[in-house]
């Protein structure tokens, strides 16, 4: 089923236009919540991608999965390292490509920060089902195929 292009243009604009304003918000948010740590946002949300990929993978492969420019994964990644909280190891497919892993002190880090990000998430489901969670969750998804699309 399709919608009215002028109406769906719109409604598409306004709601790419207050996620970026939501995500400008997270940002912030998440920057506060997890300083205490050590982390910013950047860093908190690549070591999620880390703790959330089935095996190690390269800096390249995080970056595809977060959708972030290469350049800038491994620039944190990097940072990272040097402060221990992932490590290098090597890829047995590729020489150059090194796999990155969680250290010890990574994964306390990033426990301690989902830990401060649990309480978090009851504010922000504040007035809302999960449910309607669900169905935002689905838009989204079926927006990033979309673009994702584009990129082809």
């Amino acid at each position: 089923m399709s919608i009215n292009s002028s109406t769906g243009r719109q409604a598409v604009t306004a709601l790419v236009l207050d996620l970026f304003r939501l995500n400008s918000r997270l940002l912030i948010a998440g920057d506060r919540l997890v300083e205490g740590l050590g982390l910013t946002s950047a860093r908190w949300q690549i070591l999620g991608a880390i703790a959330e990929a089935e095996t190690p993978r390269p800096v390249a492969w995080l970056a595809r999965d977060m959708g972030g420019a290469r350049q800038n994964v491994q620039r944190i990644v990097n940072d990272l390292s040097r402060e221990g909280l992932v490590s290098f190891v090597p890829n047995p497919h590729h020489k150059r490509a090194q796999l990155v892993v969680m250290t010890e002190r990574g994964r306390e880090t990033y426990d301690a920060a989902v830990d401060l990000w649990e309480p978090m998430t009851d504010e922000l489901m504040d007035g809302l089902s999960v449910k309607e969670i669900e169905e935002a969750h689905r838009v989204l998804l079926r927006l990033r195929e979309n673009i994702e699309k584009r990129e082809e």
